[in-house]
């Protein structure tokens, strides 16, 4: 797998390459790009460039030092780009939505266009029940605990179990938390993020700026998701001055998960009536 060194650290990424329009897509915690091996395989004709970002599902530990907020996290992204020289990206999120915090840092001039699906928004950072974890993870020992409970609750309909409709396979999830469970400093990493998000007043402040992008943007949202609430779907493509919004039925967070064809299908419309074709 290639891997570039940013300021925070090394970052390994998946690049089909190409010439075609470049599609780069972010993952949830403590996630990777295999969040999205269903859909990949269904772009021929794109460039999809798939960074694993220190979430905990990183391999290599990033710098002591690193700012691994969410908006230090959006800044790593936006550097990871600009090092790539992408130009035009169409920016493709799930479950973290905090790519976004790139256009509220003044740095998205080489982002084109947006895909949300069923991501983090206005001030759901961390989303849902995954905000009882923040406490959790700051107290001694706390992040082993976090990390096995994610698993447990990927056996139930709660917590991660609750992502999926078909649910996340066993060892996806094992490969996913290994990272973190193994290596403290991957671990110290991954508490960073989770405990990384700004305050209520600074999140909804942050979500104003959001009205200052005017590129395109597709918010496709998932109609049984229990982590991001239903209603921020219509008010974050509303947000946008060229939002539209998708509803996806028989979904819940994870649509690249649930419903990865339909997904492909509204991503490709949009594209092309943004004026992005496959090569």
């Amino acid at each position: 797998m290639p891997q570039i060194e940013l300021s925070a650290g090394p970052v390994d990424y998946q690049d089909t390459g190409g010439d075609g329009p470049v599609l780069v897509f972010g993952h949830g915690l403590p996630m990777d790009g295999k969040q999205w091996r269903k859909v990949v395989p269904l772009l021929p004709g794109y460039r999809c460039v798939l960074p694993t970002l220190p979430m905990g599902g990183h391999r290599r530990p990033m710098r002591p030092d690193a700012d691994l907020s969410q908006p230090g996290m959006a800044l790593l992204l936006g550097e990871f780009i600009e090092r790539l020289g992408l130009d035009d990206v169409t920016l493709v999120l799930n479950d973290w939505g905090g790519g976004q915090f790139l256009i509220s840092e003044g740095r998205a001039e080489r982002i084109g266009r947006l895909v949300l699906v069923a991501c983090e928004a206005f001030d759901n950072f961390p989303p849902g029940a995954a905000k009882a974890m923040v406490p959790l993870v700051k107290i001694p020992g706390g992040a082993r605990l976090a990390l096995r409970l994610m698993v447990l609750s990927n056996r139930t309909k709660g917590g991660y179990g609750a992502m999926s409709r078909r649910g996340i396979p066993k060892e996806l999830m094992d490969e996913w938390v290994a990272p973190a469970t193994r290596d403290k400093d991957v671990r110290r990493d991954f508490v960073k993020f989770a405990t990384g998000a700004p305050d209520r007043k600074t999140l909804l402040a942050y979500s104003e700026r959001l009205r200052d992008f005017d590129r395109p943007v597709l918010v496709v949202w998932a109609a049984d998701d229990k982590l991001m609430p239903r209603e921020h779907g219509p008010r974050l493509a509303e947000l946008y001055p060229r939002g539209r919004l998708v509803e996806m039925a028989d979904s819940s967070t994870l649509v690249p998960e649930d419903r990865p064809e339909r997904l492909v299908e509204v991503m490709t419309e949009f594209l092309a009536e943004t004026g992005v074709t496959p090569v």
